[in-house]
């Protein structure tokens, strides 16, 4: 294969997944942005981390962007005889803001960008992102931007527009959550009528978030999941129950902790932290994961 001479510097931003009833479905892409920069060289492998992680995340070969750099140039024919990554991060991490798909689509993409004449395209990228998190939800979302809604195998993505009133609030706690662990509490089987509960909000959910925000409190009900992860994150589902009880559209963000609110503009000030959370308005991010040029 040839290798691109120059760097590539990709934008991603983060996603909120499921969004309520939309279990490993729904997505959402959000205007806060992790960026990495990546360079072939002649041989080694150096890793630079600044920003969110920068304390923990290893500086090898057993970085996500570096192991995901890995099996995006696997797939496209051949690894190249050295690497540099550089990557800033804004995400926070292992917070349910979709900061491991952020790194992932962000090495698929560079990966794709630094080899002349790609053999895959776009969906071959979504399919192998889908492949490495290993649920379609955050990736779909970060790699199209807008809402989207993933389905099927291989993975089909439906992208929507957001109504132009949007407005979610994150609401980010310090407490971290594992993924693995979370899903874990899941049963392997729900009431019935929990799961006719569920369909019918899912069904009313991309209405509610493209034409009909008046509907988002009822379309971001959920009797799948969140009730089985709540003792993993007991203020998470309390502060989701007191946003309900307020009018307030509120969910989980994918595994969590964070809670995201979706709310129209005029009901931002509504959405509050509690003491020692982090509170960020976020517009929708209307654009996926997407080299942009160098500073």
């Amino acid at each position: 294969m040839t290798f691109r001479a120059g760097p590539v510097r990709v934008r991603v931003p983060a996603t909120s997944a499921n969004l309520g009833p939309g279990f490993d479905s729904a997505g959402l892409a959000l205007a806060l942005h992790d960026e990495v920069i990546v360079r072939v060289t002649d041989g080694g492998l150096t890793v630079d981390v600044a920003g969110e992680g920068a304390d923990h995340l290893p500086r090898d070969e057993r970085h996500l962007v570096v192991t995901s750099l890995r099996a995006a140039f696997d797939r496209l024919g051949g690894q190249p005889a050295g690497l540099t990554v550089r990557c800033h991060n804004r995400i926070p991490q292992s917070r349910g803001l979709g900061s491991s798909s952020a790194a992932i689509c962000a090495a698929v993409v560079a990966a794709h960008a630094l080899v002349e004449e790609p053999s895959l395209d776009a969906d071959d990228l979504l399919r192998l992102a889908d492949e490495l998190e290993g649920h379609p939800d955050n990736v779909a979302a970060c790699l199209r931007g807008g809402a989207t809604f993933a389905w099927g195998s291989p993975v089909q993505v439906l992208r929507v527009e957001p109504h132009a009133d949007l407005a979610p609030v994150a609401l980010v706690p310090r407490t971290r959550a594992s993924t693995k662990k979370v899903r874990g509490l899941l049963p392997p089987t729900v009431p019935f009528v929990d799961a006719a509960a569920n369909a019918g909000r899912a069904a009313l959910l991309p209405t509610a978030l493209t034409s009909r925000p008046d509907l988002l409190l009822d379309a971001t009900e959920d009797r799948l999941h969140q009730q089985y992860r709540a003792p993993a994150m007991q203020a998470s589902a309390d502060l989701v129950a007191a946003l309900r009880a307020n009018g307030i559209a509120a969910a989980i963000s994918g595994a969590g902790p964070t809670v995201l609110a979706l709310v129209t503009a005029d009901q931002v000030d509504r959405v509050q932290a509690p003491a020692g959370w982090a509170r960020l308005p976020l517009a929708v991010e209307p654009h996926g994961a997407r080299v942009v040029p160098l500073a």
